[in-house]
């Protein structure tokens, strides 16, 4: 077969991100699952948070796993994944044949928290390394195209799973389709079938040999521990805090929309910031590769998301911006910009590591690296939903209940994260080894 970069690395590395980036969607289905099982969504919602929990926690122990075999790699993250959906859609369907089961509920978290966050895991490490070693010139661009197809599944898949749950709806639970369990199934032999072609075609460069044994060198705690430990735990935590607050806003996206006036297009601006999204991880990555320090993204990052937060809170946005077009324009600012700095955190962390640690262990410091992702999974939207629920009060508005002070209140603590994020890359985060080598030979210019 061809030895060429884009079919043995661009496509695969799509082919399973946009599989597995559907993920995301989860807040098309999640009322639709709540109700035809019986749960309350509050009950149902933590299948999502399972899942990016174990995302970056398989991530974590399996990126040795990754660095050594990326066949295998992806192999289990094809059969997780698909296993996972197909799963998830059998308890769904059994639940909604036994009302208030507590198997169901236990089953949808296994299913697609756990064995679909193994899936997700593997499946978003699996293609990262291969690109950056087939576009060793231009890593940025190569990891923001991969991790950009994780962002626009959403975009994309968003507007086809409305429509298969309308479209294979027939019988009823409770006033409920069953579209629901049947999109699952449906779906799950889709991404079975990209997933494996993406599998088959993922390959590292011919001339690339990967060390191994003796040849390999330090692991990873050894290379990490060649910098100052505060350098990674600085990475790490502003990832994390990027993370934590793009879910607490991500997840209120919907309601603050309608809180602004904008209920009729809500689903236009959700496709519209998965689109930023996307864009963010592709555009931000693109543009670090320019930079002589990849950590002044992240820097670009935080100042954007806490001049539009702070512009948010001081206008009092949120509450005020129904009817009033320069405040809506800016609440979308935030909501849009919030979503591409984001992505863009994703697609620049690996390649911020190779920076700092080089190449020989990126896979497993990378899947490290994304437990960040797995805490942050469980703490960004459960964080806002707390907030949300204890500050403000519910009110009625065109049909439906929103609480603008609640909204409100997220961006303060947001706000606060960001600028603790921001100080971290400016202090702790030490410039890398080729930021430094371009600062000296400037010097000696």
């Amino acid at each position: 077969m061809s030895e060429n970069k884009w079919l043995r690395g661009a496509i695969p590395a799509l082919l399973l991100h946009m599989s597995i980036g559907t993920v995301y969607c989860w807040s098309i289905f999640s009322q639709e699952i709540a109700d035809y099982i019986g749960w309350s969504k509050g009950a149902t919602e933590w299948a999502f948070s399972f899942a990016i929990f174990f995302l970056g926690m398989s991530a974590a122990f399996l990126g040795g796993i990754v660095e050594k075999d990326i066949h295998k790699s992806s192999l289990i993250a094809t059969i997780c994944f698909s296993v996972g959906m197909a799963g998830t859609g059998f308890f769904i369907w059994y639940g909604g044949n036994h009302q208030h089961s507590v198997l169901a509920l236990i089953g949808i978290y296994v299913c697609y928290g756990f064995i679909m966050g193994v899936g997700l895991g593997t499946g978003y490490l699996s293609p990262v390394k291969t690109l950056m070693l087939w576009f060793s010139d231009h890593k940025g661009l190569a990891t923001g195209l991969a991790v950009a197809g994780f962002g626009a599944a959403k975009a994309i898949a968003s507007p086809i799973m409305t429509s298969m749950l309308t479209g294979l709806s027939k019988n009823s639970v409770n006033e409920v389709g069953d579209g629901v369990w049947k999109m699952f199934l449906v779906l799950a032999v889709v991404y079975f079938v990209m997933m494996f072609v993406g599998h088959l075609l993922l390959k590292k460069p011919a001339g690339w040999h990967e060390p191994t044994g003796a040849e390999k060198g330090p692991n990873m705690f050894e290379v990490i521990k060649t910098k100052p430990l505060g350098n990674y735990i600085g990475i790490w935590l502003m990832f994390y805090l990027n993370i934590t607050c793009g879910l607490a806003l991500i997840s209120q996206e919907k309601m603050i929309v309608k809180c602004i006036g904008l209920a009729a297009v809500v689903g236009i601006i959700s496709t519209i910031s998965a689109i930023f999204n996307a864009g963010g991880r592709l555009g931000f990555s693109a543009v670090a590769d320019g930079m002589k320090d990849r950590n002044t993204v992240y820097k670009m990052i935080f100042v954007i998301s806490i001049v539009l937060t702070a512009l948010v809170i001081l206008t009092k946005g949120i509450l005020n911006g129904e009817g009033n077009t320069v405040l809506v324009i800016l609440v979308l600012a935030l909501i849009f910009m919030v979503n591409a700095g984001y992505g863009g955190g994703f697609s620049n962390v690996p390649n911020l590591l190779a920076d700092h640690y080089g190449m020989s262990n990126i896979s497993a410091i990378h899947g490290l690296t994304l437990s960040a992702w797995a805490f942050a999974g469980l703490t960004g939207n459960q964080m806002a939903a707390w907030i949300v629920n204890h500050f403000g009060e519910w009110i009625e508005h065109d049909g439906i209940k929103i609480n603008p002070v609640g909204y409100q209140t997220v961006l303060y603590v947001t706000i606060a994260l960001y600028i603790v994020a921001l100080l971290l890359s400016l202090f702790l985060v030490r410039p890398s080894d080729k930021a430094l080598e371009a600062k000296k030979a400037k010097k000696a210019e």
